[in-house]
């Protein structure tokens, strides 16, 4: 019963660290199309790359800044689990 406790916190865990590690980059890129959006509404300019070429720009900048920080999250998701694999199997 232990154990399935600790897989479900585990689970949880993995959730969030994936929410927190995913949101920086989604939202960047929601907020650059809605921006993009109206500009187009507005001017009835229809262009496909004018929606792909900011956001691939902003999505770039926001992993150079936040990427060390997110992946420092996921090497210690990482780093947990195994020693949670560690205290369950030994």
């Amino acid at each position: 019963m232990d154990d399935t406790a600790s897989l479900l916190s585990l689970t949880d865990r993995m959730l969030w660290v994936t929410a927190l590690v995913a949101a920086p980059v989604l939202l960047a890129a929601l907020g650059v199309g809605l921006l993009i959006g109206i500009v187009q509404a507005a001017t009835s300019v229809n262009e496909q790359t004018l929606t792909f070429v900011p956001k691939l720009a902003v999505i770039a900048l926001v992993l150079v800044i936040f990427g060390a920080s997110m992946m420092g999250l996921v090497a210690d998701f990482a780093r947990d689990i195994f020693q949670q694999i560690a205290t369950i199997s030994g």
